[in-house]
């Protein structure tokens, strides 16, 4: 089958092979955004008078038909076929005749995978975001729940001083605060609509640029062209950023659980069906989850550098290497939606263990909260520290296991409202159902 490119040269099979590689496997994750590019765009090109109304309407049906088989199953990218620009404009010319050929003007295939990647990366970002609210949702309500059950705190992995299941649990809630925020930083750069920069020098056509970012919900053009087309790459770079954010988060989650469910710790359990066995050792209960999670949320944290060295001091315009960033973005975007489900499907099943602090072993660690109640007595707080220290040396400390500790953000107060008020305000601003509307307009 012919390439949009193509004059009468069939390029050969082995460069044709080498240089299209998975990407039509990668451009079915932008079937959907391409068809609505499209919608928008065709009713630009009727509106300066580039298509008539009456073919408009022909486009708009056929183009609708197309995305409901995209959202079925039913549509694929057949062999021969470059890519889903390509296969989508094919079946329109094959069902409505030339005037599907109309649809490529006053636009490049990579002004096409700008929009379709940016429509995709804005809903991937809705997705994810999604998911980060439910972990968080969770999280809080086990700090909540467990906010009255003390554990070891630690520094340099030695026993430090009384922490709690509250503040483990609500840590993490925290931590995604910040991650939604890096999100919506990434939401914002990605809501700029490249449509009608065309091959990055603009074009001829009287475009109405404003019109599609209208139709698409996009916050603003981006407006000059060249710029538009430099965008590829550092859009990617910049949501990668931000996911690897999440991935950090929830890799130092897995390594806790991780550990804790370690028998030398034992300070959590699952049900035996969220672990896994050995095949020789019949005791044994393995995290397998959690280091999968582990090691695929590692290999995340590794994307901006990934995408970065793809794109360090490429010349100015298109060029070809920015089809592989496709390759590595696209699976880890599902990677780590996937790991945001099932770290809330997890903790879901977590049972704590209660009365960890009175085994003797942690008798040492209430020394400080001894050393601040002498402070609190008037005792120099230097002074209060010796003393502490020259009992434990003698062996005649007494720990007093009542811990208070009330300034915001302790055990006594985790002031986890405050942090779903900071989350809340956060989601806010993403602005998704302007998104959305855009959208279901386009393809009602």
């Amino acid at each position: 089958m012919a390439k949009l490119w193509q004059k009468n040269t069939d390029a050969d099979q082995a460069v044709d092979k080498y240089t299209v590689g998975r990407d039509r496997e990668m451009d079915m994750y932008l079937a959907e955004a391409d068809v609505l590019g499209s919608l928008a765009h065709t009713r630009m090109l009727e509106s300066i008078g580039l298509l008539s109304a009456e073919e408009l309407t022909e486009v708009q049906a056929e183009l609708k038909n197309i995305y409901r088989e995209i959202k079925s199953g039913d549509f694929r990218i057949e062999d021969g076929v470059e890519d889903v620009h390509s296969q989508i404009e094919f079946l329109l010319t094959q069902r409505i005749g030339d005037v599907g050929k109309k649809i490529h003007s006053g636009r490049s295939r990579n002004d096409q995978v700008l929009v379709d990647l940016r429509i995709y990366l804005r809903r991937k970002i809705s997705e994810i975001c999604h998911d980060m609210q439910e972990l968080f949702k969770t999280l809080q309500e086990l700090s909540e729940r467990y906010k009255d059950i003390l554990m070891p705190g630690y520094t340099h992995l030695q026993v430090a001083m009384p922490s709690s299941f509250g503040l483990w649990f609500g840590a993490y809630a925290e931590s995604l605060v910040d991650d939604m925020q890096m999100m919506l930083a990434a939401y914002k750069v990605t809501n700029r609509n490249p449509l009608g920069s065309a091959a990055g020098y603009g074009s001829s056509f009287p475009l109405n640029r404003t019109m599609t970012t209208e139709l698409l919900g996009f916050d603003s053009p981006a407006y000059n062209v060249v710029y538009a087309q430099m965008g590829r790459g550092k859009t990617e770079r910049i949501v990668a950023q931000a996911v690897s954010s999440v991935a950090a988060t929830l890799a130092r989650l897995a390594m806790d659980n991780t550990m804790f469910l370690n028998q030398n710790f034992n300070f959590i359990s699952y049900p035996p069906e969220l672990t896994t066995g050995s095949s020789i050792m019949p005791h044994k209960k393995n995290p397998d989850v959690w280091e999968i999670m582990r090691g695929k949320c590692n290999i995340i944290q590794a994307l901006p550098n990934q995408i970065t060295m793809l794109t360090t001091n490429l010349p100015l315009g298109y060029n070809r290497d920015l089809q592989l960033l496709k390759e590595a973005l696209f699976p880890a975007l599902d990677d780590i939606s996937q790991s945001l489900r099932m770290a809330k499907y997890m903790l879901e099943h977590i049972s704590v263990r209660d009365n960890i602090l009175e085994a003797k072993m942690y008798d040492y660690i209430f020394s400080v909260d001894s050393v601040n109640k002498l402070a609190l007595e008037g005792v120099p707080f230097r002074e209060a520290y010796k003393q502490v220290g020259l009992a434990i040396e003698r062996g005649e400390f007494v720990p007093e296991r009542n811990v208070k500790h009330s300034h915001e953000g302790s055990i006594g107060n985790l002031c986890n409202d405050r942090i779903a008020s900071l989350m809340a305000k956060i989601i806010d601003e993403f602005e998704f159902g302007k998104v959305d509307k855009a959208e279901s307009e386009l393809v009602k």
